[in-house]
């Protein structure tokens, strides 16, 4: 009878084991995608986590919206998340502290930089999402505004209105006051959102805006001209840990999928659907990973 019940408890256990072994859930790991605050960046952060989803049996934990590029930054580094969408720019002046060039020099000088902290930005998405600064027609009509050289004879009696971190960044406004001698008379920090309402609704004259924001066109915005090239170059692309690709490999060879599928033009009006029409940013990415043939 002993000899009965241990011979059905060694079948059962390696029934038990067999099953785990070969079960597609059991066998799963799990990493953790990361956003900025801005429409944009969650946008790009579920195309991520999208094609892996797609391409790997990793389960994707999705924590979008965490705040600004310091606020995601410290938690990739601190493992919180493993991979967010970033800019070049960004990386190299705002986290590094180290010049830029051009696209091509300031993506390597990023590659070589992220080494240092066991980093990859494993593709580039295909768009370079410059700052700018932005005004109303009727604004750039009154002070003939074209250039940002043009903006600074008038900018002490104007007010500028940016995201909180702009006004302390080298990139941001703080490069505006050397390389131009830009001054205005009051910068009021404000979240992205809200940025474009507080311009049409004449609270502010200028605001920060990124090249591919959709709210530029919906409100007929005249986009000044960055004649000094004080703003470096932007190409946003796959922000990830090392060990994490070391460990799952397969998480790069999806991310390629997304190299160069998307222009200045299909981002701007892809942030449209979100921030006009109100569509959902998972919404958004999902179908047009879907009409470019990269998802099911």
């Amino acid at each position: 009878m002993k000899k009965w019940i241990a011979m059905t408890l060694a079948a059962v256990l390696f029934v038990l084991l067999t099953g785990c072994g070969s079960s597609k859930e059991g066998s799963k790991g799990t990493i953790t995608i990361g956003s900025k605050n801005f429409t944009e960046n969650i946008i790009l952060a579920h195309m991520m986590a999208d094609v892996i989803e797609h391409d790997t049996d990793l389960k994707v934990v999705r924590k979008v919206n965490l705040g600004g590029s310091n606020v995601a930054w410290k938690a990739l580094l601190n493992n919180d998340i493993q991979m967010y969408p970033d800019y070049t720019g960004t990386i190299t002046s705002n986290y590094y502290q180290e010049k830029t060039g051009t696209s091509e020099e300031t993506l390597n000088k990023t590659k070589e930089l992220l080494k240092r902290d066991k980093l990859e930005f494993v593709n580039k998405f295909g768009f370079n999402n410059t700052y700018t600064l932005a005004v109303s027609k009727e604004t750039a009509d009154k002070y003939q505004l074209k250039t940002f050289s043009d903006l600074v004879k008038v900018s002490k009696d104007l007010s500028l209105g940016c995201e909180f971190e702009f006004k302390d960044r080298p990139d941001g406004y703080l490069g505006l006051q050397k390389d131009y001698g830009m001054n205005f008379k009051d910068v009021i920090g404000m979240d992205h959102g809200i940025m474009y309402r507080s311009l049409t609704d004449k609270k502010v004259d200028v605001i920060d805006a990124f090249s591919t924001d959709g709210q530029i066109k919906i409100n007929n915005l005249v986009i000044l001209k960055d004649d000094k090239a004080s703003f470096p170059p932007y190409d946003a692309g796959s922000l990830v840990r090392e060990d994490v690709l070391t460990k799952y490999p397969e998480i790069k060879t999806a991310l390629q999928k997304l190299e160069g599928v998307i222009t200045e033009a299909d981002m701007q009006e892809l942030n449209a659907k979100v921030d006009s029409e109100g569509l959902k940013e998972e919404t958004v990415a999902h179908d047009f990973l879907k009409e470019k043939g990269l998802l099911d």
